[in-house]
């Protein structure tokens, strides 16, 4: 039989209230325990002496006969002290999935795209804009010096 230290939920709807129990691990979640060796409250503020409350000699015994808490259970027993929980590692955790990925690579082309138009747009203002100015004080000279030549005529 593999017993395992888990949590077994009571309480309304919306109000959870958690006892931490010894039971066999093909039963049911709410269903017979063998022993009760905690309470977790989670609607208790975090620093609250009462939102965790633990049997510790009971939770030992049941440890060293060989029972296996769950994550949550081993979350607790590490901050009360009573046993080590490794550290967990999972370097993919972090990492966008496959569909994300794609998104990202079509929202990077459609950028360096705009970004490509916009450059070109403003390449071809500043054409736009050098050739007139070029071409203006050109036409303004010859105008500029037709007067100056009638003057000295006359």
């Amino acid at each position: 039989m593999a017993v395992s230290i888990r949590l077994s939920r009571g309480g309304s709807k919306k109000r959870p209230y958690y006892r931490i129990v010894v039971a066999d691990s093909r039963s049911p979640r709410d269903g017979n325990f063998i022993e009760k060796v905690g309470t977790y409250n989670p609607l208790l503020a975090k620093d609250d002496a009462n939102r965790v409350t633990l049997k510790a000699d009971r939770i030992q015994h049941w440890l060293g006969v060989g029972a296996q808490p769950t994550d949550r259970v081993a979350r607790f027993l590490d901050a009360a002290g009573l046993r080590e929980r490794a550290a967990r590692n999972n370097p993919n955790k972090g990492k966008p999935g496959e569909k994300a990925l794609e998104r990202i690579e079509e929202q990077e082309k459609k950028a360096a795209e705009a970004a490509e138009a916009a450059a070109a747009a403003e390449a071809a203002a500043a054409e736009a804009a050098a050739a007139p100015a070029e071409e203006a004080p050109a036409a303004e000279e010859p105008a500029a010096e037709a007067p100056a030549e009638e003057a000295a005529e006359g």
